[in-house]
Protein backbone atom coordinates (compact mmCIF):
# COMPACT_ATOMS: atom_id res chain seq x y z
CA UNK A 1 0.00 0.00 0.00
CA UNK A 2 1.23 3.76 -0.52
CA UNK A 3 2.75 5.21 2.30
CA UNK A 4 0.72 8.38 1.35
CA UNK A 5 -2.18 6.68 1.00
CA UNK A 6 -4.92 8.26 3.91
CA UNK A 7 -7.94 6.12 4.98
CA UNK A 8 -10.86 7.83 6.66
CA UNK A 9 -13.00 4.71 6.00
CA UNK A 10 -13.21 3.37 9.29
CA UNK A 11 -16.66 2.62 9.62
CA UNK A 12 -16.50 0.80 6.66
CA UNK A 13 -13.78 -1.57 8.24
CA UNK A 14 -10.54 -1.31 10.37
CA UNK A 15 -7.43 -2.41 10.26
CA UNK A 16 -6.24 -5.66 12.64
CA UNK A 17 -4.86 -4.39 16.01
CA UNK A 18 -0.99 -5.47 15.98
CA UNK A 19 -2.08 -7.29 19.37
CA UNK A 20 -4.91 -8.90 17.75
CA UNK A 21 -2.72 -10.53 14.95
CA UNK A 22 0.00 -11.72 17.44
CA UNK A 23 -2.90 -13.60 19.71
CA UNK A 24 -4.32 -14.99 16.20
CA UNK A 25 -0.95 -16.28 14.92
CA UNK A 26 -0.85 -19.10 16.92
CA UNK A 27 -3.96 -20.43 15.89
CA UNK A 28 -2.64 -20.44 12.74
CA UNK A 29 0.37 -22.50 12.88
CA UNK A 30 0.43 -24.53 16.38
CA UNK A 31 -2.60 -24.91 17.93
CA UNK A 32 -4.73 -26.53 15.02
CA UNK A 33 -6.61 -28.99 17.09
CA UNK A 34 -10.88 -29.36 17.01
CA UNK A 35 -11.76 -28.01 19.90
CA UNK A 36 -14.39 -30.80 20.54
CA UNK A 37 -11.64 -33.05 20.47
CA UNK A 38 -10.67 -34.09 24.36
CA UNK A 39 -6.63 -34.04 23.47
CA UNK A 40 -4.33 -31.64 24.48
CA UNK A 41 -4.73 -29.44 21.69
CA UNK A 42 -8.29 -29.91 21.81
CA UNK A 43 -8.44 -28.57 25.39
CA UNK A 44 -5.97 -25.58 24.39
CA UNK A 45 -8.48 -24.44 21.96
CA UNK A 46 -11.49 -24.81 23.72
CA UNK A 47 -10.14 -22.70 26.38
CA UNK A 48 -9.05 -20.05 23.59
CA UNK A 49 -12.74 -19.82 22.89
CA UNK A 50 -14.18 -19.69 26.22
CA UNK A 51 -11.49 -16.63 27.33
CA UNK A 52 -12.85 -14.71 23.91
CA UNK A 53 -16.30 -15.52 25.40
CA UNK A 54 -15.65 -13.98 28.37
CA UNK A 55 -13.43 -11.17 26.82
CA UNK A 56 -16.93 -10.42 24.54
CA UNK A 57 -19.16 -10.76 27.48
CA UNK A 58 -17.12 -8.08 29.55
CA UNK A 59 -17.00 -5.46 26.65
CA UNK A 60 -20.82 -5.70 26.77
CA UNK A 61 -21.68 -6.01 30.14
CA UNK A 62 -22.85 -9.48 29.59
CA UNK A 63 -22.50 -12.91 31.08
CA UNK A 64 -20.15 -15.45 29.00
CA UNK A 65 -22.81 -18.06 28.60
CA UNK A 66 -25.04 -15.08 26.36
CA UNK A 67 -22.52 -14.53 24.44
CA UNK A 68 -21.95 -17.08 20.74
CA UNK A 69 -19.89 -16.36 17.56
CA UNK A 70 -21.19 -16.23 14.17
CA UNK A 71 -19.36 -15.86 11.39
CA UNK A 72 -19.96 -11.65 11.50
CA UNK A 73 -23.11 -9.22 11.65
CA UNK A 74 -25.28 -10.27 8.57
CA UNK A 75 -25.47 -13.65 10.15
CA UNK A 76 -26.00 -12.27 13.80
CA UNK A 77 -28.76 -10.32 12.25
CA UNK A 78 -30.22 -13.16 10.58
CA UNK A 79 -29.98 -15.26 13.41
CA UNK A 80 -31.93 -12.72 15.94
CA UNK A 81 -34.37 -11.76 13.66
CA UNK A 82 -35.34 -14.64 11.99
CA UNK A 83 -34.70 -16.95 15.24
CA UNK A 84 -37.31 -14.49 16.99
CA UNK A 85 -39.96 -14.62 14.42
CA UNK A 86 -39.88 -18.07 13.63
CA UNK A 87 -40.13 -18.88 17.52
CA UNK A 88 -42.94 -16.42 18.62
CA UNK A 89 -44.78 -16.93 15.41
CA UNK A 90 -47.69 -18.76 17.31
CA UNK A 91 -47.71 -15.27 19.16
CA UNK A 92 -48.33 -12.70 16.58
CA UNK A 93 -47.30 -12.20 12.51
CA UNK A 94 -46.03 -8.02 13.21
CA UNK A 95 -42.74 -6.94 13.38
CA UNK A 96 -40.95 -4.15 13.37
CA UNK A 97 -38.12 -2.13 12.19
CA UNK A 98 -37.12 1.37 10.82
CA UNK A 99 -36.51 2.85 7.49
CA UNK A 100 -32.75 3.45 8.06
CA UNK A 101 -31.39 0.44 8.83
CA UNK A 102 -28.18 -1.59 6.98
CA UNK A 103 -29.56 -4.62 4.01
CA UNK A 104 -28.47 -6.85 6.88
CA UNK A 105 -31.34 -6.14 8.73
CA UNK A 106 -34.29 -4.79 5.81
CA UNK A 107 -33.49 -7.62 3.26
CA UNK A 108 -34.05 -10.06 6.41
CA UNK A 109 -37.32 -8.47 6.96
CA UNK A 110 -38.50 -8.69 3.11
CA UNK A 111 -37.70 -11.99 3.73
CA UNK A 112 -40.36 -12.76 6.64
CA UNK A 113 -42.59 -10.65 4.79
CA UNK A 114 -42.45 -13.38 2.28
CA UNK A 115 -43.06 -16.08 4.69
CA UNK A 116 -46.16 -14.24 6.32
CA UNK A 117 -45.04 -11.56 8.60
CA UNK A 118 -46.02 -8.13 8.42
CA UNK A 119 -43.64 -4.86 9.10
CA UNK A 120 -44.15 -1.35 9.89
CA UNK A 121 -40.98 0.88 8.74
CA UNK A 122 -40.62 3.67 11.58
CA UNK A 123 -39.14 7.30 10.39
CA UNK A 124 -36.47 9.28 11.30
CA UNK A 125 -36.60 12.60 12.00
CA UNK A 126 -34.45 14.97 10.43
CA UNK A 127 -31.74 14.44 13.18
CA UNK A 128 -31.66 11.03 11.43
CA UNK A 129 -33.29 9.66 15.08
CA UNK A 130 -36.19 7.53 15.51
CA UNK A 131 -39.88 8.75 15.62
CA UNK A 132 -40.58 7.04 19.27
CA UNK A 133 -43.85 8.12 19.26
CA UNK A 134 -44.52 6.72 15.87
CA UNK A 135 -43.05 3.33 16.87
CA UNK A 136 -44.98 3.64 20.25
CA UNK A 137 -48.27 3.74 17.80
CA UNK A 138 -46.95 0.95 15.63
CA UNK A 139 -47.33 -1.17 18.70
CA UNK A 140 -49.92 -4.09 18.46
CA UNK A 141 -51.18 -6.98 20.41
CA UNK A 142 -49.73 -9.19 17.33
CA UNK A 143 -45.89 -7.74 17.58
CA UNK A 144 -43.28 -9.79 18.64
CA UNK A 145 -40.11 -8.10 17.34
CA UNK A 146 -38.28 -4.56 17.35
CA UNK A 147 -35.37 -4.05 15.76
CA UNK A 148 -33.61 -0.65 15.58
CA UNK A 149 -29.64 -0.55 14.75
CA UNK A 150 -27.55 1.59 17.82
CA UNK A 151 -25.72 3.73 15.35
CA UNK A 152 -26.13 4.53 11.42
CA UNK A 153 -22.94 3.65 9.33
CA UNK A 154 -23.71 6.31 7.05
CA UNK A 155 -24.49 9.76 9.22
CA UNK A 156 -23.41 8.03 13.22
CA UNK A 157 -26.98 8.97 14.22
CA UNK A 158 -27.05 7.44 18.08
CA UNK A 159 -30.68 5.61 18.17
CA UNK A 160 -32.37 6.15 21.58
CA UNK A 161 -31.84 2.38 22.61
CA UNK A 162 -32.85 2.68 26.18
CA UNK A 163 -35.84 3.89 25.43
CA UNK A 164 -37.15 1.80 22.94
CA UNK A 165 -35.90 -0.67 25.29
CA UNK A 166 -37.77 0.11 27.64
CA UNK A 167 -40.85 0.50 25.86
CA UNK A 168 -40.39 -3.09 24.34
CA UNK A 169 -40.43 -4.74 28.19
CA UNK A 170 -43.17 -3.14 28.95
CA UNK A 171 -45.11 -4.83 26.14
CA UNK A 172 -43.02 -8.13 26.21
CA UNK A 173 -41.83 -7.74 22.51
CA UNK A 174 -38.23 -9.16 21.92
CA UNK A 175 -36.03 -6.16 21.07
CA UNK A 176 -32.82 -6.90 19.30
CA UNK A 177 -30.29 -3.82 17.72
CA UNK A 178 -27.22 -4.20 15.23
CA UNK A 179 -24.58 -2.26 17.15
CA UNK A 180 -22.04 -3.50 14.41
CA UNK A 181 -21.13 0.52 14.19
CA UNK A 182 -21.25 1.68 17.65
CA UNK A 183 -19.20 -1.51 19.61
CA UNK A 184 -16.08 0.14 20.36
CA UNK A 185 -16.88 3.76 19.86
CA UNK A 186 -19.16 4.62 22.56
CA UNK A 187 -20.39 2.75 25.95
CA UNK A 188 -22.46 0.08 25.73
CA UNK A 189 -24.23 -2.43 28.34
CA UNK A 190 -26.82 -4.91 27.49
CA UNK A 191 -28.73 -4.08 31.12
CA UNK A 192 -28.79 -0.42 30.64
CA UNK A 193 -30.05 -0.70 27.43
CA UNK A 194 -32.52 -3.13 28.07
CA UNK A 195 -31.71 -5.12 24.80
CA UNK A 196 -32.32 -8.78 24.21
CA UNK A 197 -30.59 -9.28 21.15
CA UNK A 198 -27.31 -7.35 20.43
CA UNK A 199 -25.00 -8.18 16.86
CA UNK A 200 -21.09 -7.02 16.29
CA UNK A 201 -19.07 -7.78 13.92
CA UNK A 202 -15.04 -7.78 14.63
CA UNK A 203 -13.77 -6.04 11.52
CA UNK A 204 -15.65 -3.03 12.67
CA UNK A 205 -13.17 -2.42 16.08
CA UNK A 206 -9.76 -3.91 14.83
CA UNK A 207 -10.62 -7.34 14.76
CA UNK A 208 -10.39 -9.85 11.38
CA UNK A 209 -13.09 -9.96 8.90
CA UNK A 210 -15.29 -12.94 8.51
CA UNK A 211 -16.22 -13.35 12.91
CA UNK A 212 -18.80 -11.54 15.09
CA UNK A 213 -21.15 -12.40 17.75
CA UNK A 214 -24.55 -12.21 18.84
CA UNK A 215 -25.87 -11.67 22.60
CA UNK A 216 -28.93 -13.21 23.66
CA UNK A 217 -29.82 -12.33 26.78
CA UNK A 218 -30.18 -15.57 29.68
CA UNK A 219 -33.41 -17.07 29.40
CA UNK A 220 -34.49 -15.47 25.41
CA UNK A 221 -35.61 -18.43 22.97
CA UNK A 222 -34.47 -18.76 19.33
CA UNK A 223 -35.60 -20.89 16.57
CA UNK A 224 -32.18 -22.42 15.01
CA UNK A 225 -31.67 -21.60 11.42
CA UNK A 226 -28.65 -23.68 11.56
CA UNK A 227 -28.74 -27.44 11.93
CA UNK A 228 -25.89 -29.56 12.49
CA UNK A 229 -24.02 -30.77 15.87
CA UNK A 230 -24.47 -28.68 19.52
CA UNK A 231 -21.81 -25.98 19.45
CA UNK A 232 -22.09 -22.63 20.71
CA UNK A 233 -24.62 -23.90 23.43
CA UNK A 234 -26.40 -25.77 20.54
CA UNK A 235 -27.26 -22.66 18.72
CA UNK A 236 -24.60 -22.66 16.50
CA UNK A 237 -23.01 -25.57 14.96
CA UNK A 238 -19.66 -25.87 13.18
CA UNK A 239 -16.28 -26.31 14.19
CA UNK A 240 -15.44 -23.20 15.90
CA UNK A 241 -12.96 -20.82 13.93
CA UNK A 242 -11.07 -20.38 16.38
CA UNK A 243 -7.93 -17.89 15.29
CA UNK A 244 -10.91 -15.63 14.61
CA UNK A 245 -12.51 -15.97 17.99
CA UNK A 246 -9.36 -15.40 19.26
CA UNK A 247 -8.62 -12.55 17.22
CA UNK A 248 -12.25 -11.17 18.18
CA UNK A 249 -12.14 -11.52 21.88
CA UNK A 250 -8.31 -9.42 21.45
CA UNK A 251 -10.27 -6.39 19.71
CA UNK A 252 -12.88 -6.85 22.86
CA UNK A 253 -10.22 -6.71 25.60
CA UNK A 254 -8.32 -3.75 23.58
CA UNK A 255 -11.69 -2.02 23.39
CA UNK A 256 -12.12 -2.02 26.94
CA UNK A 257 -8.83 -1.42 27.55
CA UNK A 258 -8.44 1.48 25.81
CA UNK A 259 -11.68 2.78 25.52
CA UNK A 260 -11.41 6.33 26.88
CA UNK A 261 -7.91 7.24 25.20
CA UNK A 262 -9.31 5.96 21.69
CA UNK A 263 -12.35 7.64 21.87
CA UNK A 264 -10.81 10.83 22.99
CA UNK A 265 -8.38 10.91 19.49
CA UNK A 266 -11.29 10.08 17.74
CA UNK A 267 -13.33 13.04 18.97
CA UNK A 268 -9.89 15.56 18.60
CA UNK A 269 -9.64 14.57 15.27
CA UNK A 270 -13.57 14.48 14.14
CA UNK A 271 -13.42 17.79 15.87
CA UNK A 272 -10.66 19.43 13.81
CA UNK A 273 -12.31 18.36 11.04
CA UNK A 274 -14.87 19.94 11.61
CA UNK A 275 -13.59 23.11 12.74
CA UNK A 276 -11.32 23.39 9.63
CA UNK A 277 -14.48 22.79 7.39
CA UNK A 278 -15.78 26.05 8.89
CA UNK A 279 -12.94 28.19 8.09
CA UNK A 280 -12.56 26.85 4.33
CA UNK A 281 -15.47 28.90 4.20
CA UNK A 282 -17.17 26.18 2.00
CA UNK A 283 -21.15 25.95 0.61
CA UNK A 284 -22.02 22.75 3.01
CA UNK A 285 -24.32 20.55 5.42
CA UNK A 286 -24.03 18.19 7.89
CA UNK A 287 -26.03 15.48 8.11
CA UNK A 288 -27.23 13.86 11.00
CA UNK A 289 -28.07 14.62 14.56
CA UNK A 290 -24.76 16.82 16.10
CA UNK A 291 -25.26 15.65 19.68
CA UNK A 292 -25.92 12.30 19.60
CA UNK A 293 -23.62 11.07 17.26
CA UNK A 294 -20.77 8.24 17.16
CA UNK A 295 -17.54 10.30 18.12
CA UNK A 296 -15.29 9.45 14.91
CA UNK A 297 -18.35 9.86 12.03
CA UNK A 298 -19.42 12.90 10.27
CA UNK A 299 -21.19 13.12 7.14
CA UNK A 300 -20.81 16.19 5.01
CA UNK A 301 -22.73 17.58 1.45
CA UNK A 302 -21.32 20.10 -0.90
CA UNK A 303 -23.33 21.99 -3.32
CA UNK A 304 -22.40 21.51 -6.75
CA UNK A 305 -20.19 18.65 -6.30
CA UNK A 306 -20.00 15.19 -7.79
CA UNK A 307 -18.79 13.03 -4.78
CA UNK A 308 -18.38 9.97 -7.01
CA UNK A 309 -16.58 11.44 -9.48
CA UNK A 310 -14.20 12.82 -7.31
CA UNK A 311 -13.44 9.60 -5.37
CA UNK A 312 -12.81 8.38 -8.74
CA UNK A 313 -10.37 10.65 -9.41
CA UNK A 314 -8.89 10.14 -5.42
CA UNK A 315 -9.09 6.57 -5.26
CA UNK A 316 -5.42 5.56 -5.20
CA UNK A 317 -4.59 8.35 -2.69
CA UNK A 318 -7.68 8.38 -0.32
CA UNK A 319 -10.27 6.67 1.27
CA UNK A 320 -13.77 7.88 2.54
CA UNK A 321 -16.96 7.08 1.46
CA UNK A 322 -19.61 8.39 -0.70
CA UNK A 323 -23.11 8.99 0.60
CA UNK A 324 -25.16 9.19 -3.01
CA UNK A 325 -24.96 6.67 -5.87
CA UNK A 326 -25.24 8.90 -9.19
CA UNK A 327 -26.43 6.90 -12.83
CA UNK A 328 -27.45 9.02 -15.20
CA UNK A 329 -27.65 12.44 -14.01
CA UNK A 330 -30.11 10.98 -11.65
CA UNK A 331 -29.21 10.89 -7.95
CA UNK A 332 -29.75 8.17 -6.05
CA UNK A 333 -30.22 8.63 -1.96
CA UNK A 334 -30.03 6.18 0.69
CA UNK A 335 -32.67 6.32 3.12
CA UNK A 336 -31.15 8.07 5.68
CA UNK A 337 -29.69 10.82 3.09
CA UNK A 338 -33.49 11.39 2.02
CA UNK A 339 -34.30 11.75 5.72
CA UNK A 340 -31.83 14.09 6.88
CA UNK A 341 -30.43 16.53 3.99
CA UNK A 342 -32.06 19.18 4.28
CA UNK A 343 -31.73 20.51 0.46
CA UNK A 344 -31.30 18.20 -2.06
CA UNK A 345 -28.92 20.47 -4.41
CA UNK A 346 -26.50 19.23 -1.90
CA UNK A 347 -27.29 15.78 -2.27
CA UNK A 348 -24.46 14.33 -5.02
CA UNK A 349 -21.25 15.63 -3.19
CA UNK A 350 -22.12 13.68 -0.04
CA UNK A 351 -18.69 12.36 1.86
CA UNK A 352 -19.12 9.98 5.20
CA UNK A 353 -15.63 11.04 6.94
CA UNK A 354 -15.26 8.09 9.68
CA UNK A 355 -11.72 7.94 11.65
CA UNK A 356 -10.45 5.77 13.39
CA UNK A 357 -8.32 5.20 16.80
CA UNK A 358 -5.15 5.94 14.92
CA UNK A 359 -6.17 8.95 12.83
CA UNK A 360 -4.56 12.34 12.99
CA UNK A 361 -4.48 15.88 12.19
CA UNK A 362 -2.42 15.94 9.63
CA UNK A 363 -4.37 13.28 7.75
CA UNK A 364 -7.33 15.83 7.96
CA UNK A 365 -4.91 18.66 6.65
CA UNK A 366 -4.16 16.10 3.74
CA UNK A 367 -7.29 14.26 2.95
CA UNK A 368 -8.85 18.15 2.71
CA UNK A 369 -6.15 19.94 0.60
CA UNK A 370 -7.50 16.62 -1.96
CA UNK A 371 -11.00 16.81 -2.03
CA UNK A 372 -11.70 20.57 -1.61
CA UNK A 373 -9.77 21.06 -5.12
CA UNK A 374 -12.38 19.50 -6.48
CA UNK A 375 -15.28 20.11 -4.51
CA UNK A 376 -17.94 23.11 -6.06
CA UNK A 377 -16.21 22.97 -9.28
Amino acid sequence: MNTSFIYLDYNASTPIDTEVSNAMLPYLTDFYGNPSSVHLLGEINKKAIEKSRNQMAKLLGAKSNEIIFTSGGTESNNYAIIGTALKKKHLGNHIITSTVEHPAVIEVYKYLEKIGFETSYINVDTSGRLKIEELKESITSKTVLISIMHANNETGSVQPIKEIGKLAKEHGITFHTDACQSVGKIAINVNELQVDLLSLAGHKFYGPKGIGALYIREGVSLQKILHGAKHEFNMRPGTENVMQIVGLGKAAELAVRDFDKNILQMKKVKEYLLKQLKEKNLDYLINGHTASNLPNTLNVSFKNTNAYQVMHQLKEKLAISIGAACHSEEVHLSNILRATLMDKAYASGTFRFSVGKNSTKNEIDQALDLLLSNVGH
